[in-house]
């Protein structure tokens, strides 16, 4: 499957921004940094992949979420 962006991943998911929030553990800036493009953390990345992964049911590495700034 062609990687999709944090963000169509994140609906895909039916998970809104607080949820996305809380299921990470990470900030509300956190995620939106992601989701725009600006840089983070390689852990914020992985914690965003192994929610996803495990809400959608499929294995989704950081490398599948296209344009994540990862430092």
């Amino acid at each position: 499957m062609m990687g999709l962006t944090l963000k169509q991943y994140r609906i895909k998911a039916g998970w809104s921004v607080s949820r996305m929030k809380k299921e990470t553990g990470l900030s509300r800036d956190a995620v939106e940094n992601a989701e725009a493009g600006r840089p983070i953390r390689a852990e914020t990345a992985w914690r965003l992949a192994e929610a996803l992964s495990g809400r959608l049911g499929e294995k989704i590495s950081v490398l599948d979420i296209e344009g994540l700034n990862v430092q």
